[in-house]
């Protein structure tokens, strides 16, 4: 939210456990809340980013031309260097970076607060755009579905509502009984401290699994339907999120369960011709060999943390997104909905 010339944002390390909001004051303060998971999720990141450049820019306003340009330079700069899968942080940098180059040459007041209610637009529109895939998702999930998803796309990721997390909103909404299997989401634990949390305070019946015991729960004919978010998608169809979304949708192709994936256009890359062009962000391995101060592994092993895998188009049964739903996605069908 922006309040009183802050951009505030919930602290998702200490959910489920705490609520608390961190406050930012510059592009700086705002890249590191990216960068530490203050807030995470690809639509929210690229709000978040839109009001750190709109940050930079009210502190440089009574500034010389030249030192406003370059402190808006410096903004963009550092904000895309905070994390490199979710193209929606680069697609709202680029908006905020047209809207510099039509406003620098009036009065740079002017020219801030053209950027901050470009950054507002950004964020309002985004929870249009979570809304209206919802509508076209609904129909996709039957009466009584159980619903299974991976890592959060619910409205923490999101200006509001979701994506995956808003198709399930929305067909509870339109009177559907359902309910949801939470994949822990190992190791940052989003489903288990984020979705599983958003379920439970929109009253939404939700059980919490963890990774490994997805296969397990679909051979036993416990999942109808997964759906998921997305980070990236490529002009082919190929998707990439949260790690351990391939292996869910592997194990969906084997036991002929529909595996959806809920973005917005703006996840969209069509300068990725597929799924190897998406660079995979590697994080820390404290995230794997313990959590909040408790390690469970031993000093000296090799880790890997690679953050998000990659899903080939073939696997997708379905892309929702806010202009309607791609079925059996390829680049052909893709160009056509969002051209």
């Amino acid at each position: 939210r922006w309040n009183d010339g802050r951009l505030e944002l919930i602290d998702q390390r200490r959910l489920p456990l705490e609520f608390e909001y961190v406050a930012c004051e510059d592009a700086v303060q705002t890249a590191r809340a990216i960068r530490d998971m203050v807030v995470r999720g690809a639509p929210a990141i690229g709000c978040t980013a839109a009001y750190g450049v709109a940050l930079e820019a009210r502190r440089h306003e009574g500034a010389a031309p030249a030192q406003y340009d370059a402190a808006l330079e410096a903004s963009f700069r550092v904000l895309a260097e905070s994390r490199p899968t979710a193209v929606n942080l680069f697609w709202a940098i680029a908006r905020m970076r047209q809207c510099h180059a039509q406003t620098r040459s009036g009065p740079a007041k002017a020219a801030a607060e053209a950027l901050l209610q470009l950054a507002k637009q950004i964020h309002s529109d985004d929870i249009e755009i979570c809304r209206a895939i919802g509508r076209h998702g609904a129909p996709l999930i039957a009466e009584r579905a159980r619903v299974m998803t991976h890592c959060n796309a619910g409205a923490l990721a999101t200006a509001g509502h979701g994506t995956a997390l808003g198709v399930i909103r929305s067909a509870r909404d339109a009177g559907k009984r359902i309910s949801v299997i939470a994949n822990e989401t190992r190791p940052y634990l989003q489903g288990a401290r984020l979705t599983a949390w958003e379920m439970v305070q929109e009253n939404i019946p939700v059980t919490l699994v963890t990774d490994n015991m997805a296969g397990h729960l679909m051979q036993r004919g416990s999942v109808d339907v997964i759906v998921v978010g997305a980070d990236r998608i490529a002009a082919n169809g190929d998707t990439a999120n949260k790690i351990g979304t391939y292996m869910v949708a592997v194990l969906a192709r084997r036991h002929r369960l529909p595996f959806y994936v809920a973005a917005p256009t703006s996840t969209f890359d069509p300068e990725a011709a597929d799924g190897s062009a998406i660079e995979i962000e590697e994080r820390p391995g404290s995230e794997v060999t313990g959590y909040r101060g408790v390690r469970w592994a031993p000093e000296g092993v090799k880790v890997r943390n690679p953050a998000f895998d990659v899903t080939p188009a073939e696997l997708i049964s379905g892309i929702i997104c806010e202009k309607g739903v791609v079925l059996e996605p390829n680049r052909e069908r893709i160009a056509a909905l969002v051209r």
